[in-house]
């Protein structure tokens, strides 16, 4: 642990590659059911990412190591209620994690290898690995009712990344689970995305719709992500564990200023370069501006004020059909009069099926 801490981690386990053998078949039955969305890539590594020795079959044992990103005593939630600003996940709000922990992980690995021999292999999430089941195994928490770990000392707020070595180390105790009959997680969640305790189905997840899917959200789902533009808190912030854990220690992960609460109507606004510029080094910034300012319009459809519908109207010619979908939706919301009235002026100018059909649904709904 100290050697952990010495490289900026929080916490540390160890456990053998075959600790979780359930974690395979859990994982069949959750793309069996489809509901990993769109997330192809689920599928094409799903026999690396059941068993570790599947990934590397030199590997002995497993060291899983967490960085700790807790907020302090700061309200995640409290955002929501602020609907002419955008709420993006904590997590996110910073440098982008993975820049953060990877170079960290290398040099304790090394630091490993110097001190014990053997080879090693470095894993953030986006390897084929089972962090949450691995990280439960080797002690770091438990996977709660929503399925993400959860820590005594750590509350719901841990970046994981994993270390696979060919040495032979002592695995530690795997936690117990603590949730106990507590379903604060579950019903939190504005979307319903839990079908049951400990399963997720993501279709329905403002994570996954918000950063994974690709394409329109359903428009049954969009009222209920309200000003939610990247991500989603809410199930982890509502976790009562939550209620012993300290603010992280690493600057890079302190939120910046301009990601905080940003106000709808400036991100509306945001082009291509400034799109990247505001998000150099985000986690954000891997999803592009479409599928962005697409989280971006239905956060103002939510927002119930009129003054924001002008810069929904303004959308409507952007150059992306995601974005102009998404404008559609939120000046329908907002001001209805005005959608008919640009319809009238455009004269069938809009040629993108998905756009056509967004126009067809607010205006005949």
């Amino acid at each position: 642990m100290s050697a952990a801490r010495q490289y900026g981690f929080d916490t540390v386990g160890v456990t053998r590659p075959d600790s979780i053998p359930q974690a395979a078949e859990r994982l069949r039955h959750f793309l069996a059911e489809g509901a990993h969305g769109d997330m192809d890539w689920m599928e094409t590594t799903a026999a690396r990412r059941g068993a570790p020795r599947a990934l590397w079959p030199q590997v002995r044992s497993v060291i899983m190591l967490g960085l700790n990103y807790g907020h302090g005593p700061d309200d995640p939630l409290a955002i929501l209620k602020r609907r002419e600003r955008g709420a993006i996940s904590v997590y996110a709000q910073a440098d982008d994690y993975h820049d953060v922990i990877k170079p960290r992980l290398k040099a304790l690995a090394g630091w490993l290898i110097a001190h014990a021999g053997g080879d090693a292999k470095v894993f953030v999430d986006t390897a084929a690995v089972m962090e949450k089941p691995l990280a439960a195994a080797a002690g770091l928490g438990w996977q709660g009712k929503h399925t993400n770990l959860v820590s005594r000392e750590h509350g719901s707020w841990l970046f994981l990344g994993a270390i696979f070595t060919t040495l032979e180390l002592p695995p530690d105790r795997p936690d117990d689970d603590h949730c106990g009959t507590c379903r604060a997680c579950l019903d939190i969640c504005p979307t319903g995305a839990f079908p049951a305790p400990y399963r997720l189905d993501a279709r329905r997840c403002i994570s996954y719709l918000t950063i994974e899917h690709k394409g329109p959200i359903p428009r049954d789902l969009r009222p209920l992500i309200g000003n939610r533009i990247y991500g989603c808190d809410d199930c982890l912030a509502v976790c009562p564990w939550n209620k012993f854990a300290r603010a992280g220690r690493e600057a890079k992960l302190a939120a910046r200023a301009a990601l905080r609460a940003p106000q709808l109507a400036e991100l509306a606004r945001l082009d291509d370069a400034g799109f990247r510029a505001l998000f150099t080094k985000s986690a954000v910034k891997r999803i592009g501006r479409a599928r962005f300012l697409r989280n971006v319009l239905i956060a103002i459809g939510n927002s119930g004020d009129p003054t924001l519908a002008s810069a929904a109207e303004r959308l409507l010619a952007d150059a992306s059909p995601l974005v102009r979908g998404a404008a559609v939706w939120a000046l329908g919301r907002l001001d209805r009069p005005r959608l008919a009235l640009c319809a009238e002026k455009r004269c069938g100018a809009e040629s993108d099926p998905h756009v056509i059909a967004e126009w067809a649904a607010v205006l005949d709904g």
